[in-house]
């Protein structure tokens, strides 16, 4: 059989090469999934095993009943729900708000575009502790508190790394095509929304995907913000699952955790060939 035949086999060097960038591609992926794993582990355990010294790292006897337990000591689903309004909420207008602010950065020009360019890179390096007293003394002012409102007027405003993200998108895209659009008589809010944002869908599963993480997971703004019937699930999971005393019950706080980790899983599944090209497509030009 000839060497260029489509059936031969690989050179042993090559073999050599693939085995070795698969066993540290599973090395990293076993890096990555082993919080998630100790912490399903951790939802199977009793107390004792949880605190036992030396570790004990696989349960005696398998405590399924931590999951149900955990969901109902609690209104899982209420708080879930809570999380899921909010979440889809800011996510879809921060991404459509972001897509047209980065819109605008790539294809128009205006004097000291650049400038405000390099002001809203640098807010990314504020923390959030910054910001906190001011924007729940805005909020009280104007009577948003224990309101979803703080999360729309978040999301109609932006934020600067998803304007970077559909900035560094937009800007590969050929000039012939709002060029033609104009010379067809579309002004650039139809050229945004009939040309531009359709071309955008791997930027914008990314964004939602992003945003959505965001806000499922944020801590610190449900907590400041609402009240305890209208709070969200991580606020509910953090603070709900103590003793008489105010002690953590570890082994239903590690339950509710996995049960309140699988929806991100299951939406970044979902969306994960439009977010990865979505990544990666934003840095070209």
């Amino acid at each position: 059989m000839s060497a260029t035949s489509p059936f031969a086999k690989p050179p042993v060097r090559v073999r050599a090469g693939r085995l070795v960038l698969y066993t540290v591609l599973v090395a990293i992926t076993g890096l990555f999934l082993g919080p998630f794993g100790w912490l399903v582990l951790a939802g199977l355990k009793t107390p004792a095993e949880l605190a036992a010294s030396p570790v004990h790292w696989l349960p005696q006897h398998i405590q399924w009943h931590n999951f149900t337990d955990a969901y109902r000591l609690i209104d899982f689903l209420g708080y879930a729900r809570n999380s899921l309004i909010i979440a889809t909420i800011y996510a879809t207008l921060v991404t459509l708000s972001s897509a047209w602010v980065g819109f605008g950065f790539a294809r128009l020009s205006a004097p000291g575009k650049k400038t405000l360019f390099g002001i809203l890179l640098g807010s990314m390096m504020l923390p959030q502790m910054i910001t906190l007293l001011p924007t729940y003394l805005i909020f009280a002012k104007l009577g948003m508190v224990d309101t979803y409102w703080p999360w729309v007027l978040w999301g109609l405003a932006a934020t600067p790394y998803l304007v970077f993200l559909f900035r560094q998108f937009f800007a590969g895209l050929p000039r012939e095509l709002e060029e033609a659009a104009i010379v067809d008589g579309c002004g650039w809010a139809t050229i945004f929304w009939r040309i531009f944002l359709p071309q955008s869908w791997p930027v914008l599963s990314a964004s939602f995907v992003i945003a959505f993480t965001w806000t499922w997971g944020d801590y610190i703004a449900p907590q400041l913000l609402l009240s305890t019937d209208r709070t969200t699930l991580a606020v509910a999971v953090m603070s709900t699952y103590v003793t008489s005393a105010g002690t953590p019950v570890a082994d239903l706080q590690a339950a509710a955790s996995v049960m309140y980790v699988v929806p991100i899983l299951l939406i970044f599944l979902v969306a994960q060939r439009g977010f990865v090209a979505g990544m990666s497509t934003s840095g070209l030009k």
